[in-house]
């Protein structure tokens, strides 16, 4: 990802500065935070979950689901919301997810989600935001 450009850029200071250590360490060092861990696992209110790192809308509640993987899942981001890339760590390859406006490592996408799509974008929640919608 270092060779590629996004519309938000900022140094790895001006990123330290910005992000809990947490987020830091998932959004740009390409972390995993601990299963179980994030709130939002438990997030049922309507709404959208936003990238951490620079606020770009990422996911509707209405595809959310309960995977029992201890993360926070959707079967499908919005529309140009993410890229992926081939993740070859921990001896295994794997499909990452990154926000398309900064690049912000989010999680990654296995092919056992829900209909419609099949996807499960399984995502570590320190990388999101959620705002619920207004009434």
């Amino acid at each position: 990802m270092k060779d590629k450009s996004f519309p938000v850029e900022k140094t790895d200071a001006e990123w330290e500065d910005a992000l809990s250590s947490s987020q830091f360490h998932v959004l740009r060092e390409h972390g995993t935070e601990r299963a179980g861990t994030s709130p939002l696992n438990h997030e049922k209110r309507e709404g959208v979950f936003y990238c951490a790192g620079c606020g770009h809308p990422l996911f509707t509640s209405d595809t959310k689901f309960e995977s029992g993987t201890g993360w926070p899942s959707f079967f499908a981001p919005l529309e140009k919301a993410v890229e992926t890339t081939e993740d070859r760590s921990l001896f295994m390859a794997r499909t990452e997810v990154h926000c398309a406006n900064c690049g912000g490592h989010l999680g990654h996408v296995f092919p056992d989600g829900p209909r419609p799509t099949g996807q499960r974008f399984c995502m570590n929640g320190v990388a999101l935001t959620f705002r619920p919608k207004s009434s």
